[in-house]
């Protein structure tokens, strides 16, 4: 072999190394984020017990819970979009429970819709206390006036609607209500790109190696040389 070729075989083998040891690593993430979302998924699908005295937002994510009382009419209507379905609303009502007053978040409902989930006594939400963190740098302020929120933040929603900064994300509610359609909680909406990362890393290898190899037969193609 020519010694030319010694340091591009190097810089080719090298790269390879660092492509794949990159797509392994995140195949391991792979198993540890989907071992993570399964253990959410089951929390999340737990025995609900009631809500604690002093609610933690890390301990006590996803936990789930059953609480009864009495929807008032102070409710903001968050913005969001569901695949397929299109734009509506996330409403959030304020709860009056014997753990005192809290917030339910509801469900969704259209934007074509123009009547507002109503008050009720009496009721029992079955869900999951969540604590999202949905509010960047790009959030719009909320349209106090018109009721029309773009993010769910807790802290700002209890102080707005004076309950405590607790969200309860219903799945079950035994009111029937026709207009809002609860979104429980699931490990869906938790991004895990690992295997995209992985594939990618993968294919940017062989890439690597198909390019070294190209380049290595075409330095040791015998040169055609002029005539004379």
């Amino acid at each position: 072999m020519r010694a030319k070729l010694i340091i591009p075989l190097i810089f080719g083998i090298v790269g390879v190394a660092i492509l794949l040891s990159l797509g392994i690593w995140q195949v391991r993430r792979l198993a540890e984020k989907e071992a993570v979302l399964a253990e959410i998924d089951g929390r999340i699908a737990a025995a609900p017990v009631a809500i604690p005295a002093s609610p933690d937002p890390l301990r006590d994510k996803y936990l789930p819970v059953e609480v009864t009382g009495d929807l008032t009419a102070d409710s903001i209507a968050v913005l969001v979009s569901r695949k397929q379905i299109g734009a509506g609303y996330r409403y959030i009502t304020a709860m009056e429970t014997g753990a005192g007053r809290v917030l339910v978040d509801r469900g969704f409902v259209p934007v074509r819709e123009t009547a507002r989930p109503e008050p009720a006594e009496g009721v029992t939400v079955l869900g999951n206390l969540h604590w999202p963190d949905e509010v960047d740098g790009y959030t719009p302020e909320p349209d106090l006036e018109a009721g029309i929120w773009f993010a769910r933040d807790v802290e700002a929603m209890a102080a707005h609607l004076g309950t405590r900064p607790i969200l309860v994300v219903a799945r079950n509610v035994s009111h029937s209500d026709a207009l809002a359609t609860p979104m429980g909680l699931d490990s869906s909406g938790i991004p895990n790109d690992h295997l995209e990362y992985a594939i990618t890393w993968f294919s940017l290898a062989v890439i690597w190696a198909a390019m070294t190899v190209y380049f290595l037969w075409r330095q040791r193609r015998p040169d055609k040389g002029t005539i004379g």
